[in-house]
């Protein structure tokens, strides 16, 4: 016993053994106590055991067997890789913007900046569902930093919907099908279609030869307190696994303010831990009524409370995304108001529900219709608004260009004015002191639409520099086909298949012509290092 101690290569083990081996020593001794046997000089005989047999029987699926079963292949795997490079994500689309700005309706400015931030026990909310490992200064991978999450397939060709923080600002996007070979291979490369920072959601695209099973989206507004609901994702990295619960609540808001405007949860108690993020949320009827997007955690892990972005918002913003400006939409009417007014403020204004203007934009279209600072909205087209949120989401509901008819309440007499309704990123654009997304001279043009980047021309001075003209990239859209030939912002590209891009507009008449299935090769210059000379990045398009 000495010698086995002494072999024992940690305190903690060699305590982990004592406490064992003491603990068999006193039922041992009881052993001889209740017995009187100090040793046995030979084996009990054991001619009369039976020998064990499993049982063939069979045990009849139950709905989550069945559910697992039919969605399962259409649940995918993603991985992302972000690389240590400052330039990466300079001028990229902003989409965090739907954040940063006074959204539409906006319920005030408490004069900080929050975005990025929230309550204090949601610790996974906007770093979500995973880690980034290793960070940049750790790890032996040259600080590449790598993310987990999940997505479902939607369209056989290869459409896959998933949560923007999964993918955001990642340079590189990779799909792991449940029926690829279980290798250390990171998947198939996807390409962003569109995302809404809203909302957290984001449509992906893999190339595929064949058609790839997909899911049904159900009616989340059917959906009750109480069903059950079946959960499917990648938790911690372990692929296709399923939980099962029920749904706790719903329309739930979990990021107060403009932020959360268009965040509105199903609650459930089926376990969602790390890597679910971007998973589906399934009903009985195997359809999907949510994507798993947050967790209420005080440990980073499954405390029994997850957030999932209902199906029909979802199917909403997915439309927009694979439209072809590959953006959401919203209407705005250009007013800012604040939530959580006092009683005493409805009294001393004579109203019970409706929506206090505590701004209205210059020149928006609520300025137009002559609303006013302290006017209090009651009705859109003769429907009582209970509140902020109710009118956010009818005004973002609808179309820019649409009109609707507001009652009012101004110096205690009730009032109505007709509307037109306004693209919410425009109206804002003049207030937050800047333009809509977009380069110096004005729309993504033949560059976004194709390759995925923004250009402008190049300066005079430049031009002098590199003994060419071209034009410069402003941003690069991550999952691009830009993106994948390794473009950045603030290179330089002169020619495209061998055609002279010296101006924006000799730039955007080449691309234009691209098809799909193109050979594209570009003739890049980084003015940074001229001396490099012209790089060929290029592929199929």
């Amino acid at each position: 016993m000495k010698l086995l101690f002494e072999r024992l290569r940690s305190r903690r083990l060699a305590s982990t053994f004592l406490l064992l081996a003491t603990l068999s020593a006193a039922v041992v001794a009881g052993s001889f106590a209740a017995h009187g046997v100090r040793g046995q000089e030979k084996q009990s005989d054991s001619a009369d055991a039976t020998p064990l047999k499993v049982v063939n029987s069979t045990i009849p699926p139950n709905d989550f067997v069945r559910i697992a079963k039919m969605v399962g292949p259409a649940v995918v795997n993603i991985n992302t890789q972000t690389l240590p490079k400052q330039s990466s994500n300079h001028g990229r689309r902003n989409f965090h913007q739907f954040r940063s700005q006074p959204d539409q309706e906006n319920p005030g400015d408490d004069g900080q900046d929050n975005e990025g931030q929230a309550p204090d026990n949601f610790q996974d909310f906007f770093n979500r569902f995973f880690g980034q490992i290793p960070t940049p200064d750790e790890g032996d991978n040259g600080g590449v930093q790598e993310s987990l999450g999940s997505g479902f397939i939607v369209d056989p060709k290869g459409y896959i919907i998933t949560n923007n923080h999964v993918i955001d600002k990642a340079d590189k996007i990779y799909v792991k099908l449940s029926t690829d070979p279980d290798t250390q291979d990171l998947g198939r490369l996807a390409r962003v279609i569109g995302t809404d920072k809203a909302t957290d959601l984001a449509v992906i695209k893999i190339d595929t030869s064949t058609p790839l099973p997909t899911v049904k989206m159900g009616n989340s507004d059917t959906s009750q307190v109480g069903d059950w609901v079946e959960a499917i994702g990648s938790p911690f990295t372990l692929a296709q696994t399923v939980t099962a619960g029920i749904i706790s609540a719903k329309n739930r808001t979990i990021d107060q303010g403009a932020p959360g405007q268009f965040q509105h949860f199903i609650q459930t108690d089926a376990a969602i831990n790390p890597g679910n993020s971007g998973g589906p949320l399934l009903n009985m009827n195997s359809e999907v009524i949510g994507v798993n997007t947050a967790i209420y955690t005080q440990s980073a892990g499954y405390e029994g409370i997850g957030f999932a972005m209902p199906s029909n918002t979802v199917v909403a913003v997915y439309n927009d995304l694979i439209s072809p400006s590959h953006k959401v939409t919203r209407g705005s009417i250009g007013i800012q108001f604040r939530e959580g007014l006092s009683g005493a403020v409805n009294r001393v204004y004579g109203f019970k529900n409706g929506v206090l203007v505590q701004e209205v934009q210059p020149g928006g279209p609520a300025d137009k219709a002559d609303l006013k600072s302290g006017d209090i909205i009651t009705t859109i087209d003769g429907r009582s608004i209970k509140d902020g949120d109710d009118l956010v989401n009818e005004i973002a509901s609808r179309r820019p260009g649409s009109t609707i008819r507001l009652g009012y309440i101004r110096d205690g007499k009730p009032q109505d004015t007709t509307v037109t309704i306004g693209d919410r990123d425009k109206v804002f654009a003049d207030l937050n002191n800047s333009q809509p997304e977009s380069n110096p001279e004005g729309g993504g043009g033949a560059g976004e639409a194709k390759l995925g980047i923004a250009v402008h021309g190049i300066t005079a001075q430049m031009a002098a520099k590199l003994h060419t003209s071209g034009v410069i990239i402003d941003s690069v859209r991550t999952g691009s086909f830009a993106d994948l030939q390794g473009l950045e912002p603030g290179f330089v590209i002169t020619h495209v298949n061998r055609q002279p891009t010296g101006t924006r507009e000799a730039f955007d008449a080449v691309v234009s012509k691209l098809k799909t299935g193109d050979d594209v090769v570009l003739e890049v210059i980084d003015p940074r290092h001229p001396e490099g000379g012209i790089n060929y990045p290029g592929g199929t398009l």
